[in-house]
């Protein structure tokens, strides 16, 4: 990375000792986003696991297993990148197998602070520095809020309903992209808002509304490929229901637009047409909590997790044990189960 990138400007007039740190930092790791050709960075995200108290906050944090963003920036420019940067900083937490995240922030970053604290973040004390004072944001991983969007990543399972939910091929890169498979092109995954949104919406004729707020989805996706689909369809992810409605709860198209519009990989026309040909029409709003590590295909699906051939796997129930069997051919990081 190039510091006279003038993306580090910002960094530098706020932050005093922001060259001296990058060049100390030179041989380490950090998550970048780049711009388009010429464009420069976008998002730079610089994370470090602490394990010792944290004594240069008041009040001190007592020792912990921390993951500390250490430091942040995202140009947006509307296409929801901080919600990806979010998720991105927990899978990390989630990996190191830490009890705690922490960021300190100036209260000046209203956008950012807010964004944080919708994660369950909270405000634990105030950092004084040679720059000025910052908030001091902490999430507790090993504490739930007993809210979905709070408590994101983390996934309550005990006395949940669990569904198996179809997805065609077409349509699934783009809403969950860190579900993408080996045979896909990464570069074909969008800087769009339904790409790096944690919130999901599905749009169906199936009754969506059998499934309710808390419940777990198992995403299916299905071949691309006619006839293939004993080894080629594939379970991807899991995602938490937020909430789930059919047409009439919105007043007219542009109810469901506004709804749909940032969470959709629809355009808003596609939205209006789907909202106004008369057919059946569900849609559910989801967190996209995790990316399975192997994809189980319809195979092991069958003969190993028992899921039987019918009815049609559009929107299947599955049973506790079913749901724990894909979670564990996913190797889904059991850190992400909260009981």
């Amino acid at each position: 990375m190039d510091l006279t990138d003038k993306f580090f400007d910002s960094l530098k007039a706020q932050y005093e000792e922001f060259s001296d740190w990058f060049a100390r930092k030179a041989a380490e790791t950090a998550y970048v986003i780049d711009g388009n050709p010429g464009e420069g960075l976008r998002g730079f995200l610089y994370l470090k696991v602490e394990t010792g108290k944290i004594l240069d906050v008041h009040p001190p944090l007592p020792a912990k297993r921390r993951l500390k963003v250490g430091t942040l920036k995202v140009n947006a420019r509307g296409t929801k990148l901080g919600e990806r940067i979010i998720k991105r900083i927990f899978d990390h937490a989630i990996l190191e197998n830490v009890s705690e995240v922490y960021v300190t922030v100036f209260d000046t970053h209203v956008s950012l602070v807010s964004l944080f604290k919708r994660y369950g973040f909270e405000q634990k004390g105030v950092k004084s520095t040679p720059n000025g004072e910052e908030l001091v944001l902490l999430r507790a991983l090993d504490d739930l809020a007993h809210d979905i969007v709070k408590d994101y990543p983390l996934m309550q399972t005990a006395g949940k309903s669990k569904w198996l939910l179809a997805i065609k091929p077409e349509f699934h890169t783009d809403r969950l992209p860190d579900s993408i498979l080996k045979t896909e092109d990464p570069a074909s995954v969008e800087d769009v808002p339904h790409t790096n949104t944690i919130h999901k919406v599905y749009i169906a004729g199936l009754s969506l509304n059998r499934m309710k707020r808390g419940d777990l989805v198992v995403i299916y996706r299905t071949t691309d490929i006619q006839g293939k689909a004993y080894f080629r369809s594939v379970a991807t992810s899991v995602c938490v229901v937020e909430e789930t409605y059919s047409r009439k709860h919105f007043k007219d198209a542009d109810a469901f637009v506004s709804f749909a519009k940032d969470h959709s990989v629809f355009s808003e026309q596609q939205l209006t047409d789907r909202y106004e040909d008369g057919r059946p029409l569900y849609v559910t709003k989801l967190t996209y909590n995790a990316a399975f590590s192997k994809r189980p295909n319809r195979a092991a699906l069958l003969d190993v997790v028992g899921i039987s051939a019918q009815p049609k796997w559009d929107l299947r129930a599955l049973s506790d044990a079913q749901f724990g069997s894909i979670l564990d051919l996913g190797e889904v990081d059991e850190n992400l189960i909260a009981n």
